[in-house]
């Protein structure tokens, strides 16, 4: 294998090995920043938001690229190893596919584009590995999003996210999400007496919450363009005041035409109608973007909804120069493949950056998303090395094209 390979494969390991939870990224993003200087980087350093940061060209280059990564990962310790098997090596790890493997991917093809040919094209190409991704608050995302807001610097030309899309396909879109948590609370009493439990609450959200998606689903046989509820939590306790609670944590995937105003007011509506309050129906003043919360209260059940960490579904158009340079790279690594255009259904950084920005926009990145936050995550090395040519070859296209 070649020296080039060699040091992109030790970057994706070195990365790959140094743990990096959400909240806790600061060495992972400080050994990237070395390794970004020492492969030629006309500027790397760690930001005021912890994200590691690699700049190649001039910083007043005439056009820019952001190739927008992240550096943390779910929890779980997968061994650091690179398997021999019949199909190629494999390395595994935590991080490997989600996203290591495309930040390393994005880091290693910026280096082998290097600064004299940046500087000769006037292209300024800025690598992020963000961190608090996984924590859904984005904090990496949203402090590089403010960064490039077209008054303190320029809003990027174009945008490649670093998400795993396997190495012959790119990404358009990621679908929206929010979070609702709904806690109910009454006084205490005895199971034979006549008034439901508390947690009888929690199952009739769930079931309203079900049954709202199955309504606004009708119709929609595609996943990209459903509402998709999952139940993430559900715990009961009794506090000091001798009252009981049932709280209920769920994650909603948004497609793109939804509206969350309505959401919002709806589940309000719902909370009144099942705490038999009789006030209190119109939705809070704050916007969903602030995490509003109100409290319903009945004559013996008082029900509390949260809103969180809501972000708008976005999908990318494949009509621009960004996705023709794809097309062009995959052609010029690998001419018999075709390349492959997806929606996912999860979200990403996309959905922070794209409406913000609304530049022409894709994700891309080596590695099976089935394997994301899985025991046995791990990501072929031929591929990781193909994504890396195709993403050389496409930033490439796209400065040429």
């Amino acid at each position: 294998m070649s020296n080039d390979y060699t040091q992109a494969v030790a970057l994706l390991a070195g990365l790959v090995a140094i743990p990096s939870l959400s909240h806790a990224e600061a060495a992972a993003s400080a050994w990237l920043v070395e390794q970004m200087s020492a492969a030629g980087y006309d500027r790397a350093f760690v930001d005021a938001a912890g994200n590691a940061v690699g700049e190649m060209g001039p910083a007043d280059a005439a056009r820019l690229l952001v190739l927008l990564g992240h550096i943390d990962t779910v929890p779980g310790n997968i061994p650091v190893r690179i398997e021999e098997t019949p199909y190629g090596p494999l390395l595994y790890g935590r991080g490997s596919v989600d996203a290591k493997g495309p930040l390393a991917t994005a880091a290693a093809a910026v280096a082998r584009l290097g600064s004299a040919w940046a500087h000769a094209h006037n292209v300024r190409l800025v690598v992020v590995g963000a961190v608090e991704e996984e924590a859904a608050s984005s904090k990496g995302a949203r402090f590089i999003r403010d960064r490039f807001d077209g008054v303190r610097e320029p809003v990027p030309d174009a945008c490649i996210i670093g998400e795993p899309s396997a190495w012959h396909r790119v990404t358009l879109g990621y679908k929206g999400r929010v979070l609702v948590e709904m806690e109910a609370s009454q006084p205490m009493a005895h199971t034979a007496g006549p008034d439901a439990g508390v947690a009888t609450v929690a199952v009739d959200f769930w079931n309203w919450l079900s049954a709202y998606a199955a309504a606004f689903n009708q119709g929609r046989d595609k996943a990209f363009d459903q509402l998709l509820p999952s139940l993430r939590s559900l715990r009961t306790f009794t506090d000091d005041a001798m009252h009981d609670h049932a709280v209920a944590s769920s994650g909603v995937r948004l497609p793109l035409d939804f509206a969350i105003d309505r959401f919002t007011q709806d589940a309000l509506t719902w909370a009144s109608v099942r705490a038999g309050a009789i006030s209190n129906l119109q939705s809070p003043n704050l916007p969903i973007s602030q995490s509003p919360s109100l409290t319903l209260s009945g004559p013996l059940t008082n029900i509390t909804l949260r809103f969180s960490a809501y972000e708008p579904a976005w999908r990318g158009d494949r009509s621009n120069a960004l996705c023709r340079s794809f097309l062009a790279a995959l052609r010029t690594v690998a001419p018999a493949e075709k390349l492959g255009f997806v929606v996912k259904t999860g979200t990403s950084d996309m959905n922070v950056v794209g409406p913000a920005w609304r530049c022409p926009i894709l994700a891309y990145g080596p590695g099976d998303s089935s394997l994301d936050h899985t025991p046995h995550e791990h990501v072929a090395l031929e591929e990781y090395w193909r994504a890396v040519r195709v993403l050389e070859e496409a930033v490439r296209g796209w400065v040429d094209g």
